[in-house]
C-alpha cells in the first residue's frame, strides 16, 4: 500500500474506526466478564454489549491501544509507515513524521506495535528443518555494565541472541549442487548463555519433530531432548556459508539494519527491535498485505 492509497482509504478518524472494526469482527469479541462471542454493536458509544451480561467492552479494549489517548488516525498512520519500509522508523522519526508535540506517546506506541508483532509471531514455531546460532549484538551499556567491565559473553554493550532459520535443502538434478531456500525466522535474546535458557528458547520455538542444526557449542548439548534429530557440525568458514547460510545472513542484516536506523539500543529494548525485524522478514512476499496483518497483529497481539 502506498501513501496514496492509504490517505484515500484512511484519510479521517471515522474510517480508520471503521476499518479496525471490521477486523475485529472477523476476529471475533469475547466478553471479559463472562466469556461470551455474541455482542450487540452500539454505534453512539463505538463499544459492544454482551448479549449475555450486557457488560460493554469499548473498540480499543483488548487490544493494544486499550488505554492510549492516542486517535485511531495516528495510530493507523503509525501502522502504515511501519510496515511502508523494510528498515522502520525511530521513535523520534515517527513522532516527525505524524506532527506530534510530544515524544512519550508516540516512543510507548511503537513499543507497542513491535511488541504486538512479537506476540504474533510467538504463536507459531519453526518446522522440517531448522539452523541455529548465536551473535552478538550491539547495545547501550548501562552504568551498572560500565562498572563491571566484563569481556566477551556478557561483556557491556553487548547481547547475545540465538537465531533459527526455518531452512529446506534442495539440490539441481542437473548439476548436484547443493543450496538452501529459507522461509521463516526467529530471534530471542539470551540473558544467561546456559543451556537451560536454550533448551526453553528451543521448546518454544521449534516444532518436536523438527531437525535442528548447529555447530559443536556446549550450550546445545540437551537440546536433542526436545526434538526429532540434533545435526552438529564444527565451526568453520564453510558450515557459516553452507550448514548455517541463513542464520548468519540474518544476523548480519539484523545489525546492519538496526545500527543503521536506531544507532543506540538499550539492551532491556532489543528484543522488541529485533521482533518487528523478524515480524517483516517473514512477511517479506505480503507486500500490500502487510498493513493489514500489523493491524490484526494490533488487535490479537496484547
Amino acid at each position: 500500500m502506498n501513501l496514496f492509497t492509504f490517505t484515500a482509504h484512511f484519510g479521517d478518524e471515522t474510517a480508520c474506526r471503521l476499518h479496525f472494526k471490521e477486523q475485529r469482527d472477523k476476529i471475533g469479541v469475547e466478553c471479559q466478564r463472562c466469556g461470551s462471542h455474541q455482542h450487540y454493536w452500539i454505534k453512539s458509544r463505538w463499544s459492544y454489549e454482551c448479549k449475555s451480561c450486557r457488560s460493554r467492552t469499548s473498540l480499543r479494549s483488548g487490544t493494544i491501544m486499550q488505554s492510549s489517548n492516542l486517535s485511531f488516525l495516528v495510530w493507523y498512520r503509525a501502522m502504515f509507515f511501519m510496515s511502508a519500509t523494510k528498515k522502520g522508523f525511530s521513535a523520534k522519526e515517527m513522532q516527525r513524521q505524524l506532527g506530534l508535540k510530544r515524544y512519550e506517546p508516540v516512543w510507548a506506541m511503537v513499543h507497542k506495535l513491535r511488541k504486538a508483532t512479537g506476540n504474533r509471531d510467538a504463536r507459531y514455531t519453526l518446522e522440517g528443518m531448522v539452523e541455529m546460532d548465536e551473535g552478538y549484538f550491539t547495545v547501550e551499556s548501562s552504568q551498572v555494565e560500565q562498572s563491571k567491565g566484563k569481556r566477551g559473553r556478557g561483556a557491556a554493550g553487548k547481547r547475545n541472541v540465538a537465531v533459527m532459520a526455518e531452512s529446506t535443502p534442495l539440490e539441481d538434478s542437473k548439476t548436484g549442487k547443493k543450496s538452501n531456500q529459507v522461509r521463516y525466522f526467529k530471534a530471542k535474546v539470551l540473558q544467561t548463555h546456559q543451556s537451560s535458557e536454550v533448551n526453553e528458547t528451543i521448546k518454544q520455538s521449534v516444532d518436536e519433530k523438527t531437525i535442528v542444526f548447529t555447530d559443536k557449542s556446549t550450550s546445545y548439548v540437551d537440546i536433542a531432548d526436545y526434538i526429532e534429530m540434533h545435526v552438529t557440525e564444527k565451526s568453520s568458514k564453510e558450515s557459516t556459508e553452507e550448514t548455517l547460510k541463513w542464520v548468519h545472513i540474518f544476523i548480519s542484516n539484523a545489525k546492519r539494519n538496526l545500527l543503521g536506523n536506531y544507532h543506540k539500543i538499550k539492551g532491556k529494548y532489543l528484543q522488541l527491535y529485533l521482533d518487528e525485524f523478524v515480524y517483516k522478514l517473514n512477511r517479506r512476499y505480503f507486500e500490500d498485505r502487510l498493513f493489514e496483518r500489523v493491524v490484526i497483529a494490533n488487535i490479537t497481539g496484547l
